[in-house]
């Protein structure tokens, strides 16, 4: 492919709507182009990366045992209305009616008509199993669609559902898919954990996200450095480090005045103690109408998502100002547990046998010191309901544990019998009984896949791709006056690479080498070929590793050759 014959159009700066790297790259190499907030037109380039992307996924999808199909994305809103899920989804669910007043939806995802489908296709349980896959554009309304493809409201999704006559059945091909997911992670070049997860709305009891570590990620991972533990923030289980809560010396609680001081490091300096002394509330008010006070060591954040799961309700946001006349018996700032009345408790497990703690007197302006849990103060809730911190340890051996960002890129479940009971889903068992299909579902946002494979593979220059996935294995650059035809040589390297099997970008613009160097780097291909003034002076070729900047002849007459055998030693 030449590259007059086809549309980069390549930027130097950075567009004002990107945030992340991935955004900013893909647009400047001339890959896609912004169409709405979170709609993207896909450009030659980027569709011959996203379609190696999907290759990958496809050919993994096949490996696994998984038969391609293809579901409408328009599906009919009754199905939905079924399930229960046409009012859990809210707004993000991209609604339409046809002309006879019918509702539909643009399917973020298709449990309900994969279910529907697979009743029809495996009425027996000599149907079974079966695990059926699509590649296709999903839709969702983001209240705020940002980070480019990470957040976007059309995307790119592999869904995979499997069916089964029994659980282990269903264990099998998780495993399965379990495994060809981090295959498709290996082979896109990227550093990646597998981490126990929350369902969400897909449903069921088993879950696993597979995430891409990055400082852009908006999920935290928490995992282990030694064994194979990792879980998202919703699910994260830890040891606490040697530095517990609470603290030594006087008995019995006593008031302590501190004047204007409410943040638990303000308190601590103030008092002049640790912060490992002093136990943090935080007020929550849920379902709009009771209020909730939690309590945690200080030093540690809240984990939302914890306390939702334990109160059992997503309705739970931290007191408003506007709300506080609701409450008027409690005193922000300066709540504690000791004498608290009329609210519910609930006290994070570390806080268990702590002694000689700093809190809240209930009283402006004042703390009380010396508190210690059990005697002083009990919990109406005890549990896990702060984030793992610097310093803590792995559950399962006590090693230390990481935290960092990530982006997720696939999630597998274990859904069970959730939609084939509600929807019909069933089949005739060998004994003649119908029973429900036992379900799992797996998903991969190949867009997303895309944008995280940027996020760990770019420089100051541009884009770095992995062979896996680069829109071509090697671009030919000519300056001077090898930028016509050369001769003839430079045509015949080109046909020469495409005849062994590569793909292959000639940049025959007639612009300045720096103009093709730098859009060379920013674009990332594998392996560029400079035809100049090293091959009129001493008949080789000049070529130049995108990821390690490294450089190396080869002599015209070993040309195509020496230069795939380069190509085929690049990850």
């Amino acid at each position: 492919m030449k590259w007059s014959r086809i549309a980069i159009p390549t930027l130097k700066e950075k567009p004002a709507d990107a945030e992340i790297a991935s955004h900013e790259l893909l647009v400047r190499a001339g890959m896609m182009r912004a169409v709405a907030a979170g709609i993207f037109t896909f450009l030659p380039l980027g569709q011959r990366v996203l379609g190696r992307v999907e290759d990958i996924v496809r050919e993994e999808m096949n490996r696994a045992g998984a038969l391609e199909i293809m579901l409408p994305a328009l599906q009919p809103g009754e199905f939905w209305e079924e399930s229960g899920r046409w009012a859990e989804y809210g707004p993000e669910m991209v609604r339409v009616k046809d002309r006879q007043d019918r509702d539909f939806c643009l399917a973020p995802t298709a449990e309900e008509l994969i279910t529907k489908t697979v009743a029809q296709i495996a009425p027996s349980y000599r149907d079974l199993p079966v695990n059926l896959y699509q590649i296709q554009t999903k839709y969702r309304d983001e209240i705020r669609p940002r980070f480019g493809l990470l957040r976007a409201r059309e995307f790119r999704m592999k869904d995979a559902y499997s069916f089964h006559a029994d659980l282990d059945d269903l264990d099998r091909e998780y495993a399965d898919m379990y495994g060809a997911y981090c295959r498709i992670a290996d082979r896109c070049a990227l550093d990646y954990r597998v981490v126990e997860a929350a369902t969400g709305l897909i449903g069921g009891d088993v879950s696993h996200e597979f995430m891409v570590l990055s400082q852009v990620g908006e999920d935290t991972v928490t995992y282990c450095s030694s064994c194979d533990y990792g879980a998202n923030a919703e699910l994260e289980k830890y040891a606490p480090g040697e530095d517990r809560l609470g603290g030594e010396g006087e008995d019995g609680p006593a008031e302590v005045h501190t004047p204007g001081h409410t943040a638990v490091v303000d308190v601590a300096d103030y008092l002049g103690v640790d912060i490992h002394q002093v136990l943090k509330c935080l007020l929550y008010v849920v379902e709009g109408k009771r209020l909730v006070a939690v309590f945690i060591p200080g030093y540690r954040e809240a984990n939302e998502s914890k306390v939702k799961s334990v109160l059992g309700t997503d309705d739970v946001h931290p007191l408003r100002e506007d709300e506080r006349k609701l409450f008027p018996d409690i005193v922000p700032g300066f709540c504690g547990p000791v004498g608290l009345e009329g609210f519910m408790k609930v006290v994070d497990e570390e806080v268990k046998g702590a002694r000689v703690l700093i809190c809240g007197a209930n009283r402006v302006d004042y703390h009380l010191s010396g508190v210690e849990e059990g005697r002083d103060f009990q919990a109406d809730i005890w549990a896990s309901v702060s984030c793992a911190t610097s310093g803590d340890r792995c559950a399962q051996c006590g090693s230390p544990l990481k935290i960092e960002k990530g982006i997720e890129i696939g999630h597998v479940f274990k859904i069970g019998t959730k939609y084939s009971k509600t929807l019909g889903g069933n089949f005739i068992d060998e004994e003649g009984n119908i029973r429900p299909m036992i379900m799992g579902t797996y998903g991969v946002g190949t867009t997303r896949l895309l944008a995280a494979i940027v996020e760990q593979h770019h420089d100051d220059g541009g884009i770095v791709w992995p062979r896996s996935v680069a829109p071509f294995d090697v671009e030919i650059i000519t300056v001077g006056e090898m930028n016509e035809d050369g001769g003839g040589v430079v045509q015949d390297l080109y046909r020469g690479l495409r005849d062994l099997g590569l793909e292959v970008l000639w940049d025959n613009r007639d612009v300045s080498p720096g103009i093709k160097f730098n859009d060379a780097d920013l674009v990332g291909i594998p392996l560029q070929v400079v035809v100049g003034k090293l091959f009129l002076r001493e008949k080789k070729y000049d070529l130049k590793f995108r990821e390690s900047g490294s450089r190396h002849q080869v002599a015209v007459s070993k040309g195509p050759e020496a230069i795939k055998e380069m190509v085929e030693g690049l990850s």
